[in-house]
């Protein structure tokens, strides 16, 4: 989404010139003559940032300052002062009313962009909530901590991985240089049991991380990634998952979009140790209906063999109480997919 920037300025040629020079620079610009009409364009569309003029009719700049850090609406938005008097007293009054900056006219293209750019970086704050299953959620994230924490060294590489079906991603006991991003597909992570049966650990779709709590805790991988589907994966290299999570501005939310996994894994485990294979069972299709939720047909599409693993039993017991689910119409069962009918008497039934 583009960046507005309001413009107030009464001098027509100036303030057409100016919002061209800002057009072309890629911001969404609004204009008005004086300072009455900017205030109601600014309550209408708040702006990411205001420029304005002070001597003008109507309402002068220093009137529109005061209606901004007065109105719960408008506060907080940066502001920069423009103006052709010098004197150091309109200066003065116009910081000590909260402006953040102040340019002399004539001003050169060059002076008014820096200006803006350094109070856009300096007043930007990431998002209280990330839909990381966008298309380019993990771009917006990763661009808004580049600015907001200010890690230029950040890679600007956001390469997408094609990984087959059934193809490794890491094993166990590899070192780990890397954190997983799902932007397409399914992954499963595994163990192999002391008597040769495989365990899944975990699932992951769209908009999910995996293979960080290696890095986390300094050791190798102890488990095993294999793509369950034809996936796409945008790789985050060690050193920029350090940034992210050290960096006091950013490392709060990365730590949020990172530790809903860690709850559900740690409840996994708790789970096949402590619950009933009915609940069990029942636990997994919810989980992996909330993931199915976005498919097309909303069908979750999982051999018996990787769903027994999952769920921590052998195959004739999942499919034996797969075939009870169904018998009470809580599910649909084919061959190739199960379909959830009932999630709300299913989360219930297995108490």
């Amino acid at each position: 989404m583009k960046t507005t920037i309001l413009l107030i300025e009464d001098n027509e040629l100036i303030r057409e010139n100016t919002a061209e020079l800002l057009e072309l620079a890629g911001y969404n610009v609004l204009t008005a003559e004086n300072g009455k009409i900017g205030v109601e364009q600014a309550l209408a569309t708040r702006p990411d940032l205001v420029v304005c003029d002070i001597m003008m009719p109507v309402l002068d700049g220093y009137g529109v300052l005061h209606i901004f850090t007065q109105n719960p609406q408008l506060s907080g938005v940066p502001f920069i002062f423009l103006t052709a008097k010098t004197e150091r007293t309109d200066l003065r009054r116009g910081m000590e009313l909260g402006a953040d900056d102040y340019l002399t006219k004539p001003f050169d293209e060059a002076e008014l962009l820096s200006a803006i750019t350094g109070r856009l970086n300096r007043f930007r704050h990431l998002k209280a909530e990330y839909d990381l299953q966008a298309p380019n959620g993990l771009s917006e994230f990763l661009d808004d901590a580049r600015a907001v924490g200010n890690l230029q060294s950040l890679s600007a590489d956001r390469k997408v991985h094609s990984i087959r079906k059934k193809q490794d991603i890491y094993l166990e006991g590899d070192e780990p240089t890397r954190v997983y991003f799902v932007k397409a597909g399914r992954v499963k992570t595994l163990k192999a049991t002391a008597g040769g049966k495989e365990l899944i650990t975990g699932v992951y779709g769209p908009g999910e991380f995996f293979g960080y709590l290696p890095l986390l805790e300094q050791t190798p991988h102890n488990d095993s990634a294999v793509a369950l589907d034809d996936s796409e994966l945008v790789y985050i290299p060690r050193d920029d998952f350090s940034q992210l999570l050290r960096n006091p501005a950013v490392g709060q939310q990365f730590i949020r979009l990172l530790a809903g996994r860690v709850t559900e894994r740690e409840e996994q485990l708790l789970g096949m140790a402590y619950n009933s294979i009915r609940r069990r069972v029942a636990d997994t299709l919810l989980r992996m209906h909330e993931q199915a939720a976005t498919a097309p047909d909303a069908a979750i599409y999982l051999s018996r063999d990787d769903m027994a693993a999952l769920v921590g039993t052998a195959p004739e017991s999942l499919i034996r109480t797969l075939s009870e689910f169904k018998n009470d119409g809580l599910i649909e069962l084919t061959p190739k997919n199960i379909r959830v009918l009932q999630p709300d008497k299913l989360r219930r039934a297995h108490w």
